[in-house]
Parts: structure tokens; sequence; C-alpha cells
């Protein structure tokens, strides 16, 4: 891959972050306004889950292997 595509990879990928992030504070925001906390503390709970799900689907076989060794040395 060229380094001009993986630059342009590179800020698209920061750019869709940074959209993503601005609609979260945004809803957020105008949920707080609204006073809707109900939905607010659902929508917390369901994050924190998916949050949880995903560092504990993460593979740690490689964190595994070079500890092993560090062990026996």
């Amino acid at each position: 891959m060229k380094r001009s595509n993986m630059g342009a990879n590179r800020r698209r990928r920061r750019l869709i972050t940074f959209l993503w992030t601005t609609l979260l504070a945004v809803g957020t925001i105008v949920l707080i306004y609204k006073e809707m906390s109900a939905l607010l503390y659902i929508l917390a709970t369901v994050g924190v889950t998916a949050l949880l799900v995903v560092v504990g689907m993460a593979d740690l076989g490689p964190a595994d292997k070079s500890t092993s060794g560090a062990e026996s040395s």
C-alpha cells in the first residue's frame, strides 16, 4: 500500500471517529436536556455490558506465550 493511501486512510478513520464522538455527545446532551435519565441509564448499562463482552472475548493468547518464556529463563 502506498504511503499516500495510508495517510488518507488514517485521516478518514480519524474523521469517522470524530463524527461518532460528536454524534454521541450531542445525543447525550439532548437526552440530559429533555430529562430522559431513565433512557440514559439504560444506554449506559448496555454500553458498559458491550465493553465488558469485548474485553472478555479478547484474544490473549500471544500475551500468554511471551510471559511463559520469561518465566522459564
